[in-house]
């Protein structure tokens, strides 16, 4: 059997050659030319999930969304308040600042409302007030009250600065020929209570005498002590006080010891 290389093979015809090929090379080196490509291909594809991943490239074909960017919250600082002005000192007329001396009115039969008006308009402002008829009483409603005693007699010339201290009776009272002062325990003896309101009676006494008040008319309670008056007292004035209980009866003072 002879061969013939141009014409015929023994296991059938010659294949073709592909399109392109370099004639005369073998298999294993035409192959060879597709390696470089394919390689170039995930090189690129690499370079681009790179650039995705990490934020540094813009927005892929892919819709890949960039890193958000951060917030930086700023808060404002309020202006301070202005402090408000300090209120302006308000001279009080006739003050005396320099010892200079002003002559005092008489206020006797004034109504205390009026004669402390008119004591401050003078340039007095050291103003207080006292029960005339010793009962302790409090002048809550100055217009219901009239003056009996002032402690600086009228005409006296006096600083400003001075205390004027009037003695009141209610306006429908009368005013007592002195100044009532309210009884005292003097040298530890029983006071003299007799006529004297029960709670000026009570002032009297140790704050820790038992007494007892019991209404010497009609077994009425005793509630404002200021509006009755000691009819009777146990022990008798002058009597050695040593702890022992007090008792006294009182009635209104509008009405009469029976």
């Amino acid at each position: 059997m002879s061969w013939n290389n141009s014409t015929q093979q023994p296991w059938g015809p010659a294949p073709e050659k592909p399109a392109g090929a370099a004639s005369g090379l073998p298999a294993w080196a035409r192959k060879r030319v597709l390696v470089p490509a394919a390689l170039g291909l995930f090189v690129a594809g690499a370079v681009a999930g790179s650039a995705g991943a990490d934020g540094s490239g813009t927005e892929n074909a892919a819709g890949a969304t960039p890193a958000p960017l951060a917030t930086v919250t700023v808060t404002a600082t309020p202006k301070a308040a202005a402090e408000p002005p300090a209120p302006k000192a308000t001279a009080r007329p006739a003050d005396d600042a320099s010892g200079t001396k002003v002559s005092v009115p008489d206020f006797v039969g004034m109504g205390l409302q009026s004669a402390q008006d008119a004591a401050q308009a003078t340039g007095f402002y050291a103003l207080t007030s006292h029960d005339s008829a010793g009962r302790d009483r409090m002048q809550l409603l100055d217009r219901n009250w009239k003056v009996c005693s002032q402690n600086v007699p009228a005409g006296a010339s006096v600083p400003t600065t001075t205390e004027l201290d009037f003695g009141a009776v209610k306006t429908e009272e009368s005013c007592p020929a002195e100044d009532q002062k309210p009884p005292k325990a003097v040298g530890g003896r029983m006071p003299d209570l007799a006529g004297t309101s029960v709670n000026t009676a009570r002032d009297a006494l140790d704050s820790g005498t038992s007494l007892t008040v019991k209404d010497a008319a009609e077994g009425r309670m005793v509630l404002l002590e200021s509006n009755w008056k000691v009819c009777t007292q146990v022990p008798a004035a002058g009597t050695k006080l040593s702890g022992q209980p007090v008792e006294i009866t009182a009635v209104k003072f509008e009405e009469t010891c029976p």
